[in-house]
């Protein structure tokens, strides 16, 4: 069974650490502080992350030892996560998400770090380069050139028809202005007026949603950030609420009932973090790895939601489709 220690930022206590770093005979077994923005039950790139792990031969408890530190949705929260990790004496530290990066970044020049899910790595600082990271930090980005475009190109000839958009954002991040600065570039050119909701904390999202709608939005998109990953239910529930077709950056929001999403497989790219994991325990270094862009691409469509919102997808986009949920 996975053992996953949940860590409040505001204590920076270890609530549960039944294993130690050393193995029955002396060994030291390696430690990696996995530094996330939610509690793991809301992620399946989590698990996507283990079965990489237990591919390579790794299994928590046996040779290497796992502490899941959540920022409960916080990202005010990284930096007293970050700390504890160098208190627990970690050998290596993911980092997900672009804030929870430069956090440990800022925190530590020594440890490892591999960030499976950063948006623009070189413009927000976390590597000087992507073909030669630099430093301490390593791993792979879920942003291509246009992607936030793209998606609302794809809204576009779901609705044709469609003049007012909303976007939600959080600004905190600092991925979230390139994607909106996307998506509006976008926009001139598809004739479509764009209305940014900047949401922080999953409170938020109610009273998003529910202004997108009183300012006459006929559509919606969200941009990267883990807080609408993580709330992906919920947020699929507030679109259907007030009945606003919706594209998505990942496939989870589809399979939870949301009407469109294109974007990089995410499990995918969290079980391909566990590579640099391993080179990195076998003795590279992170800052002699390239950081990884996404290569490929899924378009994913829900035609029981387009049904439900009175909508007929184009013939154009259901044969693009890579899934279909009929």
């Amino acid at each position: 069974m996975d053992r996953r220690t949940f860590i409040g930022a505001l204590t920076g206590s270890l609530l549960t650490s039944p294993l130690t770093a050393e193995g029955q005979q002396g060994a030291k077994i390696p430690r990696l502080c996995y530094l996330a923005l939610s509690p793991a039950t809301q992620h399946t790139s989590y698990d996507a992350f283990l079965q990489g792990l237990r591919d390579l031969g790794y299994a928590d408890g046996r040779n290497l030892v796992i502490d899941y530190l959540s920022a409960d949705a916080r990202f005010d929260r990284f930096p007293a996560l970050a700390a504890e990790c160098v208190r627990l004496k970690a050998d290596i530290i993911v980092a997900v998400t672009t804030p929870g990066a430069l956090a440990a970044k800022k925190t530590t020049t020594t440890i490892p770090i591999v960030s499976p899910a950063t948006g623009d790595p070189v413009a927000t600082g976390i590597v000087a380069s992507l073909a030669r990271p630099g430093g301490n930090v390593t791993g792979l980005s879920l942003m291509g050139p246009g992607l936030s475009g793209k998606r609302l190109a794809l809204l576009k000839e779901a609705v044709p028809g469609i003049s007012r958009a909303a976007v939600l954002a959080n600004f905190a991040d600092p991925i979230a202005a390139p994607q909106v600065n996307d998506m509006e570039n976008a926009a001139r050119g598809l004739g479509i007026h764009l209305r940014t909701y900047d949401v922080r904390t999953p409170e938020e999202l109610p009273g998003a949603f529910a202004a997108a709608a009183r300012d006459g939005a006929e559509g919606i998109l969200a941009t990267i950030e883990s807080i609408f990953l993580g709330r992906r239910t919920r947020v699929v529930e507030l679109a259907a609420r007030h009945r606003l077709p919706a594209v998505y950056p990942y496939r989870e929001f589809v399979d939870a009932g949301g009407l469109m999403a294109y974007g990089p497989n995410v499990p995918s790219v969290f079980q391909r973090a566990a590579t640099y994991v391993d080179k990195i325990l076998k003795g590279a270094k992170p800052g002699d790895l390239p950081v990884e862009q996404p290569t490929e691409f899924e378009l994913a469509i829900n035609l029981r939601t387009a049904k439900a919102l009175g909508l007929t997808i184009p013939q154009s986009l259901l044969l693009r489709a890579d899934q279909i949920i009929e």
